[in-house]
């Protein structure tokens, strides 16, 4: 279970949210609402444990984070805003390089299907500066393919600059985690298909005074 005890988060002179508690379950999805600015980004950071809270703390199965740390982050997979794509590797290469990096090395041949599955069969070795927004997307989600045994996947607008196939793909790859019993947290401005149990959380920012 993931949970949140008392989360508050300032950034700035603006208060984004306080007293913040919900918990997530296994096979449970989590979607992050609320206007710009509310601080959806700033929790799902706070939840990878990339940003410390003004006060609160996040806790996976009953521990805190903080103190679990690495074996936290392996149980993680967390894709961001921006895509992290590196122009000068090819679409293979940038699976490869992220699944290393994360702990997870993929063959060749895995690494190919995770683009199959994302719909970019026929792109592999292509630059990624020669792709569109939307191909350089699914780069980065492709990663979730090969993060098949982290409980927890961490999203954050995964579904921007997806077309209707992508929507698709991704829908059926949440879906998936969901059915293995995994939990997912993301934020999306999108009206798109959402699989599985879906618990909706709005955020509304307040000034600090």
């Amino acid at each position: 279970m993931l949970a949140t005890i008392d989360l508050e988060c300032t950034r700035g002179e603006r208060l984004l949210f306080a007293g913040l508690a919900f918990s997530v379950e296994a096979g449970h999805c989590l979607h992050v609402a609320g206007e710009n600015g509310a601080g959806k980004t700033s929790l799902l950071r706070i939840l990878c444990g990339l940003l410390a809270p003004t006060h609160g703390e996040v806790r996976w199965g009953g521990a805190d984070i903080r103190k679990l740390r690495e074996d936290y982050w392996q149980t993680l997979a967390y894709v961001g805003h921006l895509n992290g794509v590196k122009d000068d590797l090819t679409a293979l290469e940038n699976v490869r390089f992220a699944a290393a990096l994360a702990g997870h090395p993929a063959g060749e041949d895995v690494a190919r299907h995770a683009l199959d599955a994302v719909g970019l069969a026929g792109f592999e070795t292509s630059q990624a500066r020669f792709l569109s927004q939307g191909q350089r997307r699914r780069i980065a989600l492709a990663r979730l393919f090969l993060a098949r045994e982290a409980k927890l996947w961490i999203l954050d607008e995964p579904f921007t600059a997806l077309d209707v196939r992508g929507v698709a793909a991704l829908s059926t790859l949440i879906g998936e985690q969901l059915e293995r019993g995994g939990i997912v947290v993301l934020t999306t401005h999108q009206e798109v298909p959402m699989p599985g149990r879906v618990r909706r959380l709005e955020l509304r920012a307040q000034a600090v005074h």
